[in-house]
């Protein structure tokens, strides 16, 4: 089933948008605005934090011209730029004197000290409060994607890989809480500092200041080419990490047939040859991002040689020393460019997809409130449990039909079988008894409802199902039995499980229901997992039970248990089963025989066996496999 136009590339991790997308920005402010405050409050703090990043230069600055230069004989230098000094006036300046009887050394000192310690505080600060309002924002997004993908069809999972998922709500999310607390927050305080050093140093002394920033534009130009040049790296290395992903997935996944067939040392080239194609592409962002922190170094100090040179003469030495520690200042964000580049693009790739996600329309979606109708409440005499197929046709892509004109009817209580050759389309029927997929054409109903006006979670408890491929989650027996109900309690899952013969196994188990259950369910056999999941089904207590091979994945022995517990599970159900064994199912009420996406037959055990039709032949053929292999 091809997903909604654009859908292939939220999957395609080495692609690259723009370093910043406003588009994007703006929606994802919607998880960003419950925490606006924290917003506003780490824009206010930018003022403090600068004011105090300028004040201990200028501190020097007092010290030097007015302590020490002064003690040892020496003038201050009057120039243009002393002038814009000397306006050290008003409240400023009875600060740097300080209270009489003071020594004025020992006081520049003590404010230098406060100054330090303030500006550490209020940076800690900052970063903290960034910090946790991306976590926060990010939590909900996470939350958001996570919600999402459990409401999506399995059509959308039939054909995007589940690792790719996963990393839209871990690593995609993990890249946008980078970009908050060191991405765009910073990189817009950045900006405003640096404009803030020009502006300070202009105050000072323009004449100085203009001949410092000549060499901005060059600065600028290497700045440009830098960022065409590491874009391309940056890309070569996620698309050769996205390809070491995948092979340590599929070698992981697939270590039994990797050991059983010897393919360790081919393996082992192969993921040497992409490690070290990764190796390589990182390289190359190195060899780009230390010549961008060496050009950088280059500007700086080729500024402090203007300065200098400039400005010996017609500056104090203070001024000399502002301008040389503010124009360090002023350059020390753009040797973290790179850093903040590669954390801003690939902010901007993950949050493209992860939004293209959030896009995805589910194919499944309950009725609007005034179009949904509910089957009758339990309490009412009407029998419940009827299934009506009315012309049905299905097919997971385009034309090519899995189900064609398929009708029949299920009375209530009723118990009937699928069988048929593999893809003649029973597991496509259970698929859309569940409303897993939606029918391409005509109706089914339940109790006269048809499934699509009918809400999806009580169309799910209505319908219980018992896979063949039985899926424990990590938690305790108890957890895998009730998941989740809180209408479920302990002495009905204990009922549930006795019924089906359960509860013997469980009671032996060394926490007993409070066992907990490893990853997929490995500290159970195959017929324990069975059991399991017909006492859940049992439990929930649908009114319609759907078996699906529930016996092919058992040994002999384990199957006559198996089947008791079948039995009890069906007990004034309506019941459909499919089954690979025809001899599981001699005693049920009716057979349907599906050829081709068609139904071929249909009536009792002894009745298709007298035919000598479809059934028969696949009748002969399962008895003489089985005295063969006997």
């Amino acid at each position: 089933m091809s997903g909604p136009p654009g859908m292939e590339s939220v999957f395609q991790e080495e692609e690259l948008g723009k370093a910043v997308d406003m588009r994007l920005l703006l929606r994802l402010w919607q998880f960003v605005a419950p925490y606006r405050g924290q917003v506003l409050l780490t824009l206010l703090m930018v003022a403090p934090m600068f004011l105090l990043e300028l004040a201990p230069a200028w501190i020097v600055k007092t010290g030097l011209d007015q302590v020490i230069l002064e003690s040892n004989g020496g003038a201050a230098a009057a120039g243009n730029g002393e002038a814009a000094a000397a306006g050290e006036g008003g409240a400023l300046a009875a600060l740097l004197q300080g209270p009489e009887g003071v020594p004025l050394l020992a006081w520049l000192v003590f404010l230098y000290g406060i100054a330090v310690v303030s500006s550490a505080l209020l940076q800690y600060l900052h970063m903290l409060i960034m910090a946790s309002t991306g976590m926060a924002a990010v939590r909900d997004l996470r939350r958001a994607i996570f919600d999402h993908i459990q409401k999506l069809h399995m059509g959308f999972f039939d054909t995007i890989p589940v690792g790719r998922l996963v990393t839209r709500a871990t690593s995609d999310a993990e890249h946008v809480a980078e970009m908050f607390s060191q991405g765009i927050v910073a990189a817009i305080t950045d900006v405003i500092k640096m404009i803030g050093f020009a502006t300070a140093l202009f105050l000072v002394d323009a004449k100085l200041a203009l001949m410092v920033f000549s060499i901005v534009p060059l600065l600028a130009i290497a700045l440009v080419v830098f960022r065409l040049r590491v874009r391309e790296a940056f890309r070569l290395t996620r698309v050769l990490l996205a390809r070491i992903n995948a092979t340590l997935q599929e070698t992981v996944t697939g270590m039994k047939v990797v050991q059983l067939f010897t393919r360790e040392e081919r393996n082992r080239r192969e993921f040497a040859e992409l490690n070290g194609a990764h190796r390589d592409g990182w390289k190359r962002s190195i060899y780009y991002d230390s010549a961008l922190f060496s050009t950088v170094e280059f500007a700086g100090g080729i500024t402090v040689a203007i300065v200098i040179w400039q400005g010996t003469g017609i500056a104090s030495a203070g001024v000399l020393y502002v301008f040389i520690n503010w124009m360090r200042r002023f350059f020390m964000p753009l040797r973290d460019l790179s850093a903040k580049y590669s954390v801003m693009q690939s902010a901007m790739a993950s949050t493209e997809r992860m939004f293209q996600l959030l896009d995805t329309e589910p194919d499944i979606q309950d009725p609007p409130a005034d179009r949904a109708r509910h089957v009758h409440a339990p309490g009412e005499d009407q029998p419940r449990g009827e299934v009506v197929f009315e012309n049905v046709w299905f097919a997971y892509s385009g034309e090519d039909w899995v189900l064609r004109d398929v009708s029949f009817r299920v009375r209530p209580g009723e118990k009937v079988a699928f069988v048929g050759a593999t893809g003649a389309g029973k597991t496509t029927i259970i698929k859309l008894l569940t409303r897993l997929y939606e029918v391409t054409r005509g109706r089914i109903l339940i109790d006269g409802v048809d499934l699509r006006d009918l809400p999806q979670n009580e169309l799910r408890r209505r319908v219980g199902m018992v896979l063949q491929d039985v899926f424990l989650f990590s938690g305790t027996v108890a957890d895998n039995l009730h998941l989740g109900r809180d209408d479920i309690d302990g002495e009905r899952l204990r009922q549930a499980a006795m019924a089906v013969e359960a509860d013997a196994f469980i009671q032996r188990l060394p926490e007993g229901y409070d066992t907990e259950v490893r990853e997929r369910g490995t500290n159970f056999s195959a017929g324990q997992r069975q059991l399991l999941s017909f006492a859940r089904a049992l439990a929930h207590g649908a009114d319609v039970l759907v078996l699906d091979e529930a016996t092919s994945s058992i040994d002999t022995e384990t199957e006559a248990m198996v089947q008791r517990g079948i039995h009890v599970l069906m007990e004034g159900k309506t019941s459909l089963v499919i089954a690979h064994r025809l001899s599981t199912i001699e005693d049920v009420d009716r057979i349907y025989v599906l050829d081709g996406g068609r139904l071929a037959e249909s009536g009792p055990h002894a009745e298709l066996l007298a035919r000598d039709g479809l059934y028969a032949r696949l009748h002969r053929l399962q008895q003489a496999g089985e005295t063969a292999a006997a």
